[in-house]
């Protein structure tokens, strides 16, 4: 059975490149077996946020997109479900109040919010800096991290630049990932590949020791038929903001500090108690983390 491992505060996930005066190591580490189950919690218990005045709020109306699985997708009955939806409940439950959720098409959702539609997006929706000058995000739930995967043969426990000195590296073309590879991996021998399939052939085929993604769409093909259980992660999640983005929060309107404070405090809770760890492991079989 894989064990769960908590993985605090969100900069501890980041993989960060070796400082330049680290000594290379004499030799590539042996494979070993693939890394527990990780799941992420960006919450520092050392910060823990106030509790603020929940009885001036009496419901909260959340948004969420219609077809994003396992985050967001119509259940069988036709009503909301997913990570996103289940976490939402959770968050009414902890601060004990009344909560509605609508599914909209992902690109009305900010306009729905400013209309007064609802109260609050819980749609994976990527913080930037564009969208902070419309709206006011809680702090991240969650990352979308990027990690290298080999075959299962060549796992190794942590990836570093000297590690894949010589080593072929897939990649999708264009992307951030690349854009990382390109300027941390510089001994590696880089891939460029036009889209997700033809990567991933790419590692099954042997054509690279590695490819390198959004952990969260690898995490799903690992787990699922189209890999043939060829693969497994290397190494750990790799978070730089730069790159890879802010993080994934709770959109509320700008100025709705009372809100936000409230969505906080009870993330936090959620996570305290290890609910938000249940939830997670029940998504995510083969975490991104």
């Amino acid at each position: 059975m894989v064990a769960a491992v908590l993985v605090p505060a969100g900069a501890a996930t980041a993989q960060t490149p070796p400082a330049q005066t680290s000594p290379a190591p004499a030799a590539t580490p042996k494979p070993v077996e693939a890394a527990p189950q990780a799941v992420p919690g960006f919450w520092d218990p050392r910060r823990r946020p106030d509790r603020p005045d929940l009885s001036r709020l009496t419901v909260i109306r959340f948004l969420t997109e219609t077809d994003y699985p396992p985050f967001n997708f119509t259940g069988p009955d036709g009503s909301p479900a997913g990570f996103n939806v289940d976490l939402a409940r959770s968050l009414c439950d902890e601060i004990k109040v009344t909560c509605t959720i609508q599914m909209r098409r992902f690109e009305t959702l900010v306009d729905a919010l400013a209309t007064n539609r609802g109260d609050a997006i819980i749609a994976s929706l990527a913080v930037t800096p564009q969208l902070r000058t419309k709206v006011d995000f809680t702090d991240p739930y969650y990352r979308a991290p990027a990690r290298f995967v080999s075959r299962r043969d060549a796992v190794m426990p942590e990836v570093r630049p000297e590690y894949l000195e010589g080593k072929k590296v897939g990649v999708i073309a264009g992307t951030s990932h690349e854009a990382y590879l390109k300027a941390m991996f510089t001994d590696a021998e880089i891939k460029s590949y036009a889209n997700d399939d033809a990567l991933r052939a790419a590692l099954r085929r042997g054509e690279v020791d590695f490819i390198f993604g959004d952990a969260i769409s690898l995490a799903f093909w690992i787990n699922g038929t189209d890999s043939a259980e060829c693969c497994a992660f290397s190494g750990g999640p790799f978070v730089e903001s730069r790159y890879f983005g802010e993080g994934i929060g709770i959109a509320v309107r700008k100025g709705n500090d009372l809100l936000r404070q409230s969505l906080n405090w009870a993330l936090f809770r959620i996570w305290e108690k290890g609910r938000f760890t249940d939830l997670w492991l029940r998504y995510f079989s083969v975490s991104p983390f």
